[in-house]
């Protein structure tokens, strides 16, 4: 592979990339919906191509908003069963924390009544 001898100089390299330029992306105007299309592409609006449909926008439409709104029915529950679980287990260290406070006092308790008898 060839490796160049020099660096390019600033001006150089410059002036060899001022070549590159951008395009515009051909477009036209759907003869069904008068939406702005890409060039040989299906309608995103309508779903119109050529002669006929290539697809039911709407329907699509419908069925990419019902599984949205599975989905969102999917995490809302998951995130309920998630924060009922961890309130369950607030509840339990709350009730293992309060049992063992009182097994403590009542030691102390037995305690400080057979040191004052002897």
């Amino acid at each position: 592979m060839a490796t160049p001898k020099k660096r390019t100089g600033k001006a150089s390299q410059a002036s060899r990339r001022a070549n590159w330029k951008g395009t515009i992306p051909a477009t036209t105007i759907c003869p069904n919906c008068k939406a702005v299309v890409l060039t040989h592409t299906v309608c995103p609006s309508c779903g119109y191509y050529k002669d006929g449909f290539a697809f039911n926008a709407k329907k699509a439409e419908e069925e990419q908003k019902a599984q949205e709104a599975k989905k969102t029915v999917k995490a809302k529950t998951k995130t309920e069963a998630a924060t009922e679980e961890t309130q369950e287990v607030k509840k339990t260290r709350k009730s293992k924390a309060k049992k063992a406070e009182a097994e403590e006092t009542k030691t102390k308790e037995v305690e400080t009544p057979a040191e004052t008898e002897e």
